[in-house]
């Protein structure tokens, strides 16, 4: 029985930001690390013997704008094709909003709530896949 680790790095001493996670996860690998299997190197020769990974694909630079344009496309198109729809959906938005009393807080939390949706959708159309 060896008594190393699965791998040759060193166990990293633990630091003064740690926090209980971390504290439990090494608890608990020195409680493990003692239960090492020897596997006279076939780990070691199963990882050598693994594909090298393929980098990832990058995706051309016109696909964001592309995708702007077509929601926007979209929008319109279903504005155009409906126009009734729109504007009932419109006149009973405006008559349910222009129906609350106005006040700070709720103003705020309008601002709010259209920023985060603002911020949501910037991030799901900005993010790198």
């Amino acid at each position: 029985m060896n008594d190393r680790p699965m791998n040759d790095r060193a166990v990293a001493p633990r630091g003064a930001d740690d926090d209980w996670l971390d504290a439990l996860l090494r608890a608990d690998g020195r409680e493990h690390r003692s239960a090492y299997l020897d596997d006279d190197g076939f780990t070691s020769r199963t990882m050598a013997a693994l594909p090298a990974p393929v980098a990832p694909v990058a995706l051309p630079a016109w696909r964001k704008p592309a995708l702007a344009v077509l929601w926007a496309a979209a929008g319109i198109g279903i504005a155009v094709a409906l126009p009734n729809a729109v504007t009932n959906v419109t006149h009973e938005v405006l008559r349910v909003i222009l129906g609350q009393p106005v006040t700070f807080t709720g103003i705020a939390a309008g601002v709010i709530a259209l920023g985060a949706a603002t911020w949501a959708a910037a991030a799901l159309a900005l993010r790198d896949d």
